[in-house]
């Protein structure tokens, strides 16, 4: 490889950071989002959530769902540049019934946030998030949000990130009040107070004043209580803290925390300034060819997410690509490893939420989205040189299970194209029963709101009405060995059988109960609780 194109590849790697937001819902998650945007010059004036007639909507939630709701529902890639870096941030859903659309994305990511609410501090679903995370050995920084109200002790929650998630902290900044008598944060790094400016819904960035911690000048404005207690927990943190260490904190041991208020932006830039010093540059990655390092010279990306109609107008299908190795050109063509075919990728986008522009090239870290006519699978693999493969993506067991049923014949066609392009998506896992008369699809679902957001997305994009008739089953299990396996083991039962997307056999069961008698009955019989990838080696192989 040319000296030069080592050296541009080098530069490539070292001026991109990429991240996936993770939180239990409600924690601000959209909010933060639309904050770094703010303050990284991606957008002018930050929407909220719940948007007032007079505010903007927030533009990582696109989908007419999520703006109606007031809740992310699907995951959404935001690409903007930030001093000299060019940073990827990744949307994930907060809600626990989408997780399987945040694995997914958290597999495209290099680093993570954890937005915790400084009021309910660790929830359910971010703990569940944080397992993700750990199993990828994803650095993990954590945003503490929501100072503006009445919350929790900051050591308090410290001590619970520590002793609940086994995960050392290092407080980068600490607040100065809470609530109402919110003021600022004390940055560790700089040995400087920062004092802001309360602004209306935060949608443009806080006035910021700053002032030397040993400024006489900072008793003066500050409260006298304030004052005495910022200076006992200064003295506490350098006492009992650990010390800074970037080794673990690549190593998703250590977590960095920022003390803030996402909606008005109190500690907002600091965050993301120090985010930049201390978060992963893109790594290599685990392949068929055993790790492959970013500057890899040959071009190599994988499919992390599909997604349909993101233009309405045009009925569009988006593959997010994660470009692992190389370098990206335009009208580049490639090899698809899965299939063995060549693709030419012509008209490559940048993503920012719905909004998408042409683009000439990309690097290791970003993300770019392709037009997909059905080509590629979540999970896909492709290439340029030497053939290599990444690790796929695996589908979990669903819980919740109901025929979805089409009472308009003369919408047949749509129903099906519906059906079709929510599947590649990702949406929603879709079975079919192995008897082959009963034609209905069989959506299956970690919970109910999948359901509602496939009805309402086939009949606000395609047009097409649905029925729901659900199934009393519970539990899903993926029979290995195939229909080969199943057959040997003879009849089971209290048992449904069906077909996944991939048409390999599942067996769906009332409870856990049902299972195990399964299981006693045919010891031979092995079940996984998570599919086979359709894509991509296995993990971990």
């Amino acid at each position: 490889m040319p000296a030069e194109t080592q050296t541009e590849l080098d530069i490539a790697v070292e001026g991109r950071r990429n991240f996936a937001i993770i939180s239990h819902p409600d924690a601000g998650k959209t909010t933060l989002t639309e904050k770094l945007l703010l303050y990284g010059g991606a957008i002018h004036q930050a929407g909220a959530v719940k948007a007032r007639r007079a505010q903007r909507q927030a533009t990582s939630d696109w989908m007419q769902m999520e703006q109606q709701r007031g809740i992310s529902i699907t995951s959404t890639v935001l690409q903007f540049a930030y001093q000299d870096f060019q940073i990827n941030l990744l949307d994930t859903p907060g809600h626990q019934d989408f997780s399987e659309d945040t694995y997914r994305t958290l597999a495209a990511a290099d680093n993570a946030v954890m937005l915790i609410d400084a009021a309910k501090g660790l929830e359910p679903q971010t703990r569940k998030l944080f397992e993700v995370c750990r199993m990828r050995s994803l650095p993990i920084f954590t945003f503490i949000n929501k100072l503006d109200r009445p919350g929790r002790e900051p050591l308090e929650l410290l001590d619970e990130i520590e002793s609940e998630l086994n995960l050392q902290t290092y407080a980068v900044n600490w607040p100065i009040g809470m609530g109402d008598t919110f003021q600022g944060v004390y940055d560790r790094r700089k040995k400087q107070v920062h004092l802001f400016e309360r602004r209306s819904h935060g949608s443009q960035t806080a006035k910021d004043t700053v002032i030397d911690l040993d400024d006489p000048k900072l008793e003066e404005i500050l409260d006298p209580d304030l004052y005495l207690q910022l200076q006992e927990d200064i003295e506490i943190l350098e006492e009992i803290g650990s010390d800074l260490d970037l080794e673990s904190i690549h190593a998703g041991q250590m977590t960095p925390v920022f003390f803030g208020s996402a909606m008005t932006n109190f500690g907002v830039e600091l965050f993301l300034d120090a985010f930049l010093d201390y978060s992963l540059k893109p790594e290599g990655r685990i392949s068929s060819e055993g790790k492959v390092e970013p500057t890899y010279p040959d071009f190599s990306g994988f499919v992390f997410k599909l997604q349909a109609n993101m233009d309405p107008k045009h009925r569009d299908r988006v593959a997010f690509i994660r470009v692992c190795t190389g370098k990206f050109e335009k009208d580049m063509t490639v090899t698809h490893a899965r299939t063995g075919k060549t693709v030419r990728l012509s008209r490559p986008q940048k993503l920012f939420a719905r909004d998408r522009s042409s683009i000439e090239e990309a690097y290791a870290g970003d993300v770019i989205g392709l037009n997909n006519p059905g080509v590629f699978a979540i999970g896909d693999t492709i290439y340029q040189g030497k053939r290599i493969e990444y690790e796929g993506i695996p589908c979990f067991s669903p819980e919740m299970f109901a025929y979805l049923k089409n009472p308009n014949p003369s919408k047949f066609k749509q129903f099906q194209k519906g059906i079709k392009e929510l599947q590649e998506e990702g949406a929603v896992q879709i079975m079919y029963s192995a008897d082959d008369f009963k034609r209905d699809p069989i959506l299956a679902a970690v919970g109910q709101l999948q359901f509602e957001v496939v009805q309402f997305r086939l009949q606000n994009e395609y047009g097409v009405e649905t029925k729901l008739e659900p199934l009393p089953y519970s539990v899903a299990r993926w029979v290995a060995g195939g229909w080969e396996a199943l057959e040997k083991a003879g009849r089971l039962f209290n048992t449904f059988v069906v077909k996944d997307s991939w048409g390999r056999p599942v067996l769906l069961f009332r409870n856990s109960w049902n299972l195990q008698q399964a299981k006693s009955d045919c010891p031979d019989l092995v079940l996984n609780s998570t599919a086979p990838v359709g894509s991509g080696i296995q993990p971990g192989k």
